[in-house]
């Protein structure tokens, strides 16, 4: 027998939006649906509904000021390019600017890329590294949640199930960052490793995407004054990484130490 076609919800206001989460939880959300079309492809979700994001105005915003705010709907491809996101954030530009092809940079967006909590995608440990927030809403109430807290593992967030990211906030002021992707096949490959780093105020953030269920952030290895190759050595050590396509555990542990200690390079 053919299978039942999933519901298609279609809000057109936020509160509508969080009225629908909040009534049929078992609804998957669809932002830019990148990653939910390859799931759904390949047979590994097959939702009863889908609860689409598409249609609500004022949710792509990229605003700049003493501290950044995006859109959950924003497009990779937006932020990219967006002057506000270049002149005061450029090391999250080009973060985004590294993701997959300009085709699905189009369409896949902020919101989605930390809900799905995909651990081989690149702005989150730069996110980490930048120190930004979550802010995460359902008709119960609104609560901010550090990114490094909002992925918890493969695929899964600390979002509760009727809740909804509305806005991603990243501090300003004067700071030096970079993002460094490791591929170890083609250019346009996933990450192998991916290395965020951040200075502010004296301190450091350093995040390691693509090597296990969530960025990697030690803030007891990130010490002031601390010797980039030491640092990267720590990391290296601190971390049990993955083994598939792109490198074995042993491989991605001797490039996230040189990976680590050339992004602090750049830093100084």
């Amino acid at each position: 027998m053919p299978c039942e076609a999933p519901d298609w919800l279609a809000p057109e206001t936020l509160e509508e939006a969080l009225a629908l989460r909040a009534e049929r939880e078992d609804a998957t959300v669809v932002a830019g649906g990148t990653f939910v079309g390859i799931l759904v492809n390949q047979r590994l979700l097959a939702p009863t509904a889908f609860l689409s994001l598409g249609g609500i105005p004022g949710l792509n915003g990229i605003e700049g000021g003493e501290e950044l705010r995006l859109g959950p709907m924003a497009t990779h491809r937006a932020v990219e390019l967006s002057p506000v996101v270049r002149e005061g954030w450029p090391a999250l530009a080009d973060t985004f600017a590294v993701v997959a092809s300009p085709r699905v940079r189009n369409q896949a967006t902020v919101g989605g890329v930390l809900a799905d909590a995909d651990y081989a995608s690149d702005p989150p440990a730069m996110l980490v590294a930048l120190g930004a927030r979550a802010v995460v809403r359902s008709v119960r109430g609104e609560r901010e949640v550090p990114v490094e807290d909002l992925i918890v593992g493969y695929y899964e967030t600390s979002l509760a199930p009727d809740e909804l990211i509305v806005e991603v906030r990243v501090p300003g002021g004067r700071h030096r960052a970079i993002y460094r992707k490791f591929r170890s096949r083609s250019h346009e490959d996933r990450p192998c490793v991916g290395v965020a780093a951040c200075r502010r105020d004296g301190g450091l953030r350093v995040a390691v995407g693509a090597v296990a269920g969530r960025p990697q952030y030690f803030p007891e290895l990130c010490r002031t004054g601390s010797d980039p190759t030491e640092v990267g050595t720590a990391y290296a050590e601190a971390i049990d990484p993955i083994a598939d396509l792109g490198g074995s555990s042993e491989y991605r542990r001797r490039v996230i130490a040189v990976e680590v200690r050339r992004a602090l390079e750049e830093l100084e």
